[in-house]
């Protein structure tokens, strides 16, 4: 078998290896709590899954057009609206497959041989995974945790060349639970005037989960950089529609016509029944939303509290997200040699920060998209390993 060179390149998303050797320990007997895979533990709300069924009673079993049904592009561009206060036009909105596929389109969009992307790290394992993949070299911007892992827009202005031809954003950001002040994301979005032809693709995939009064600010909030930037959302987080793989993306006028030839060779469209789910989702009832990020809160302050009460361990309090990224470098121990640990001693599963670029060392992250009692008795194992680690 003689596959392409590229096929090396490509990584893939720690978090999933870690689900399946989770799914073997328990398998083999032992109690593992799983605070490792990115999901909500909360069920689709019913009036989405009712949509969907009725959908396929409906008879919605055939194809759409390639970038969505016109109501669900509509419905998305008026939630723009609510939430970021800015108007756009349906036809910038095309509906994918999930997430990542706009995430990939962007890359591949501007990705080749010689072409540099920017991308921050610790980061979304896949960011750098595509990068690679597509031949252009993947340039980290760090994210530091004195800097509450936000990043800084001199530093980040300081890494473009004429090589340049993408920033990866990230706010409110997977692994770190950080977000990007509007203060720092205004001094970026001016130093870009000088750099008219790199894009922009911010992942606000975590767009609705803040905590402490604060509100998501997107990057639609600074026209001079609106014509060349690409807005990648969707339902997974928000809605806890992970499985019906949703998601959407608002491109620049000029763009559209590539994503609509990238989205016929590569998916054609998207799940009939899943766009009317969606639709629901963004004009029903918001209160399951509101409901899911209170428990997330409570569940957010505990694991931080129980986390630096261990030796060995620290963690900032998470903005966004549903990720606390605790630093474990007291301890000894890498994030693979503590994921490892904690897994196979202890029965809880975690990801470690390497999983996420080379400055993730020294990390591990826990998901909190668990019940308070789960968090709580995988706290106390973890708080038993770190003591045993310790000589305590």
């Amino acid at each position: 078998m003689i596959l392409s060179a590229k096929m090396s390149k490509l990584g893939t998303e720690t978090a999933f290896d870690v689900l399946a050797r989770a799914g073997q320990l328990s398998d083999a007997g032992m109690d593992v709590i799983n605070l490792g895979i990115g999901q909500p533990d909360f069920p689709t709300p019913d009036n989405i899954v009712q949509a969907g069924i009725q959908a396929l009673k409906d008879g919605h079993h055939g194809y759409t057009a390639s970038n969505g049904i016109p109501a669900l592009r509509e419905a998305v561009a008026a939630d723009i609206h609510k939430y970021r206060n800015v108007e756009v036009s349906p036809l910038q909105i095309m509906i994918m497959p999930g997430g990542k596929v706009t995430m990939s389109f962007a890359i591949e969009m501007f990705g080749e041989q010689g072409a540099e992307i920017l991308y921050p790290n610790p980061g979304f394992p896949i960011y750098e995974s595509m990068i690679r993949y597509s031949g252009a070299t993947p340039v980290p911007m760090a994210l530091l945790e004195e800097n509450g892992f936000s990043f800084d827009a001199d530093q980040v202005l300081s890494l473009i060349t004429d090589k340049t031809r993408l920033i990866i954003l990230n706010t409110p950001a997977n692994p770190t639970g950080g977000i990007v002040e509007k203060a720092e994301l205004a001094k970026l979005a001016n130093g870009l005037k000088d750099h008219p032809n790199v894009y922009i693709l911010s992942d606000e995939i975590y767009s609705r989960l803040t905590y402490d009064g604060l509100t998501h600010c997107s990057l639609l909030s600074f026209p001079e950089i609106r014509d060349r930037l690409i807005v990648l959302d969707g339902w997974s987080k928000t809605y806890a529609m992970t499985g019906w793989r949703l998601g959407w993306g608002l491109w620049p006028e000029q763009l559209i016509p590539h994503v609509n030839r990238l989205c016929v060779n590569y998916h054609s469209c998207v799940n009939a029944s899943a766009q009317y789910a969606g639709i629901a989702a963004l004009t029903g009832d918001q209160s399951p939303v509101d409901e899911m990020l209170q428990a997330f809160n409570e569940r957010r302050l505990l694991i931080h509290d129980r986390l630096n009460q261990m030796p060995g361990v620290s963690c900032i309090l998470p903005k966004g997200a549903f990720y606390a990224f605790a630093n474990i470098k007291g301890t000894g121990q890498t994030s693979k040699q503590m994921q490892d640990l904690l897994l196979e001693k202890e029965g809880v599963a975690t990801i470690a920060g390497t999983s996420f670029g080379a400055d993730g060392e020294g990390y591990i992250r826990f998901s909190y998209a668990n019940s308070l009692d789960n968090i709580n008795r995988a706290m106390d194992r973890t708080d038993a390993l770190t003591r045993n680690l310790m000589g305590q």
